[in-house]
């Protein structure tokens, strides 16, 4: 009897609390902790900076990595089955080498962590020609593909985010975009290089499936690139693994998951961004850029240069022309023999200090030897302050172009003395 009453009472425990599977949680913010968290296969491998690395630019392979504990995805205890919900964020990154990459890569639940069927290329290494599209497979992705490939596929474009449900030919697909709070789209490109985020979420009660992605540093849009309403209990089985694949064909570019966060009970925990490791680099590309960019800036330096001195070539010129140019006053035109400023500028030099004679009564006094004739002159600059009327001055050169060469006892003063020793007429120059 005391056993009846205690087998009857563990039933009715047993009745009264439903039966809870194992809920699984995991977040990598980089993956240098992640240790035998992670089984990689074919070309995937951890880099030194943290990054799970799918694939790289080695054309035709195929990568793999998956959590290595299977997920429950499947509620057993009630009189129909349910799929638990889920939901799973992550970053991946896409670099190109050369103007065009391929193919892409998937989030993938599938029922092994082995792929045997999976090819390169247009399968993005998920599934091959031998079981494309077969109800056994029991495999569900979201694929991240910037390749348009084979008419077969039914594919749209070649920069879109698709929904596979046993098959590489999407269910539902959408061109690459993030939805803004004008309920606009801004489309960008898969393979730019940038971090992009990814935000996956399946509502096991209403089926419902969430898709959205946005570049890093954009926050999680409030309306999601792709919503579908999809049963997933004839795809799942009470097991599942979850993961990444990703191929590459005659194009190839390399794929990178920078961060994880998965969950089956509740939303997945959020990707700190300040934790993330280094995001991916080339090398090769870098070098490039960085060589093509050091060209750039030296021709663009020589060209500035350039173009500096010839301004300033320019300019000096214009300033030259404007120094030498002649304001010629009502009080000359009266005396047709005179000398332009310019042949007066030369002369002496630039009036230079080395060919000064002396200072007259309102201004200096200096040699000059003209060029061509090599003709020697004084030639008198009057000061711009001068207080000496210009009818002195012109009563002066009259008096000396019409008056015989002064000499008193021997005597002579300082300014007809020059004149003396040179032997010519004072000629004006105005500054």
């Amino acid at each position: 009897m005391i056993s009846r009453a205690v087998t009857l009472q563990f039933i009715l425990l047993l009745s009264y609390f439903p039966f809870n599977c194992s809920s699984e949680d995991f977040i990598f913010n980089g993956f240098k902790q992640a240790g035998n968290q992670l089984i990689l296969a074919g070309s995937t491998k951890m880099t030194t900076d943290g990054l799970l690395q799918l694939t790289d630019d080695t054309t035709g392979i195929l990568g793999h990595a998956f959590f290595s504990s299977p997920i429950p995805m499947i509620i057993p205890n009630k009189n129909v089955s349910e799929v638990i919900s889920f939901s799973t964020s992550f970053i991946l990154d896409i670099l190109t080498v050369n103007k065009a990459g391929g193919h892409g890569l998937t989030f993938a639940i599938t029922p092994s962590k082995q792929l045997p069927g999976a090819d390169v290329a247009d399968y993005l290494g998920l599934l091959g020609p031998s079981n494309n599209g077969n109800i056994s497979n029991h495999i569900f992705a979201v694929e991240f593909d910037h390749v348009k490939t084979t008419v077969q596929l039914n594919e749209a474009n070649a920069n879109h985010v698709g929904v596979d449900i046993n098959s590489v030919k999407s269910n539902a697909s959408q061109n690459a975009a993030y939805c803004t709070n004008q309920n606009s789209k801004v489309e960008f490109q898969l393979e730019s290089g940038q971090p992009i985020q990814a935000w996956i979420n399946y509502n096991g009660t209403n089926k419902m499936l969430d898709i959205t992605i946005a570049p890093i540093p954009i926050p999680k849009p409030s309306r999601a690139l792709i919503s579908y309403h999809v049963d997933l209990i004839p795809i799942f089985e009470k097991e599942m693994y979850v993961g990444f694949t990703s191929s590459t064909g005659k194009l190839a570019s390399s794929h990178y998951i920078i961060a994880w966060s998965f969950s089956n009970e509740g939303m997945a925990q959020d990707i700190d961004l300040f934790q993330l490791p280094k995001f991916p680099h080339l090398p090769s590309t870098i070098t490039a850029s960085r060589s093509t960019v050091i060209r750039i800036g030296i021709l663009s330096s020589v060209a500035i240069l350039a173009l500096i001195a010839m301004l300033n070539g320019v300019s000096l010129y214009l300033w030259k022309r404007a120094k030498l140019a002649e304001t010629i006053e009502d009080w000359e035109r009266e005396h047709p023999h005179r000398l332009r400023y310019n042949d007066l500028y030369r002369a002496t030099k630039g009036f230079k200090d080395t060919e000064l004679l002396g200072s007259g009564g309102f201004g200096h006094v200096y040699k000059g030897v003209f060029p061509k004739t090599k003709e020697i002159v004084v030639i008198k600059k009057i000061s711009n302050n001068t207080k000496q009327g210009m009818r002195e001055f012109v009563a002066e050169i009259q008096y000396l172009s019409g008056a015989p060469r002064p000499i008193v006892n021997n005597a002579p003063t300082e300014e007809f003395n020059l004149l003396e020793w040179l032997g010519i007429v004072k000629y004006k120059v105005i500054s």
